[in-house]
């Protein structure tokens, strides 16, 4: 029987994994080296395009007019399972939140699992998706129809504990800007209109908006543009903001309370406000398939590695996975690399990052991925009760 098929099409997939350690540490050590932030990546999807070509996948590169996106494919027919990589870096802080090890996890899986397409048929790839951290790379791949035709979505991230499912909030960024009038801070301040003044009434006025807002939803931003010189009266500002919460309906009603503290402070000062919001940069929050995640756990057991459903501890944060979440079975694996207290987007978590023993953490949680992906091509029913939890949520 073709279910028969697994233990052994796994230990090839463990034995292979293994053969190329030492070069999948080399390759996680570049891109954490070489940082390269949203859009920029251009050296991260070169070498990962490169080692995958050399794995035997096909490579489309640039796709959905993303010049650092690709698609990297090996096999053919049904079911088509992508294994998600994420490299773009954080400004000033590179890899802090361990996307190098993401996309080496994701290279990892796929070429743990491309020996059971040989035997079985169906389709591994590998999707590079750019710019996680700021634009939302996955976002921009939705709309041109990367994600068509794919049965499921298989991702790990780093973090500072073990999770099979992942809290990822709803998110929108909101760009901010009050024109006033410059004047002399000191000989003719009456003359002026303090653009920077309204931004501080607006960050006011969102700190009393947040004692009455749900709990599991955040609003935070910074000044991009405070002015130029103290003895002058600001005559711009500029911020960006981002509003999160659990679900986007509640995202959608916290938008306009927020707006409306801008308008508020506009209104206060007599500067004028101007903002915008892209809806191609609109974070959904993730949709977690409890099959899918279920089976990830199990085969991470078999590896002596104990996974739970879901962390008490567990944080709130946003990511463009949660857009492929919601128009395919997906999961966000989280791998602890860090100990308790330690968050992504420090030094810290950065330093962590380039750690070989975080590496080692990554490449078996990677293998229980490519496991768990083979496992969807031996048993069809499998994938049956994935696709039918994603259907009825």
């Amino acid at each position: 029987m073709i279910k028969d098929a697994a233990p052994y099409l796994k230990e090839r997939a463990a034995s292979e994994i293994t053969c190329q350690q030492q070069a999948l540490f080399n390759l996680a050590c570049r891109l954490h080296d070489n940082p390269e932030t949203a859009l920029q990546e251009y050296q991260a999807a070169t070498w990962l395009t490169e080692d995958l070509r050399r794995s035997g996948f096909a490579i489309e590169a640039g796709i959905a007019n993303l010049p650092t996106a690709f698609k990297a494919t090996y096999g053919q027919g049904s079911p088509t399972i992508a294994f998600l990589a994420e490299y773009d870096a954080l400004p000033e802080l590179g890899h802090a939140c361990g996307h190098n090890l993401i996309a080496t996890a994701a290279l990892a899986a796929a070429i743990g699992a491309k020996a059971a397409a040989d035997s079985l048929g169906g389709t591994i790839m590998v999707i590079g998706t750019p710019a996680e951290e700021l634009t939302g790379g996955k976002i921009t791949m939705l709309k041109h129809g990367v994600f068509q035709g794919i049965d499921a979505a298989l991702m790990l991230h780093p973090a500072a504990h073990d999770a099979a499912t992942v809290k990822a909030l709803a998110c929108l960024a909101i760009d901010v800007e009050f024109h006033g009038k410059a004047s002399h801070a000191a000989a003719y301040p009456e003359l002026g209109i303090n653009a920077l003044e309204a931004m501080i009434l607006s960050f006011n006025a969102l700190d009393a908006l947040r004692q009455h807002i749900r709990g599991d939803a955040r609003i935070h931003g910074i000044i991009t543009d405070g002015g130029q010189a103290a003895n002058i009266v600001p005559a711009h500002s500029a911020g960006r903001f981002l509003v999160r919460a659990a679900d986007t309906a509640y995202t959608e009603e916290l938008r306009e309370r927020v707006l409306g503290c801008f308008h508020g402070a506009a209104q206060a000062t007599g500067a004028r406000l101007e903002y915008r919001f892209d809806e191609s940069e609109y974070f959904a929050p993730m949709k977690n398939n409890e099959p899918l995640s279920r089976l990830y756990m199990a085969n991470a057991l078999a590896l002596e590695y104990e996974v739970p459903i879901a962390h008490p501890d567990q944080s709130f944060g946003s990511t463009d996975a949660g857009n492929v979440s919601q128009a395919v079975p997906t999961i966000h694996a989280s791998v602890a690399i860090a100990p308790p207290g330690v968050s992504e987007h420090t030094p810290e978590f950065a330093r962590l990052a380039r750690e070989k023993t975080s590496f080692d953490k990554i490449l078996r949680a990677a293998t229980a991925l490519a496991f768990t992906a083979i496992d969807l091509l031996v048993d069809p029913s499998r994938l049956a009760e994935i696709k039918h939890k994603y259907v009825t949520g």
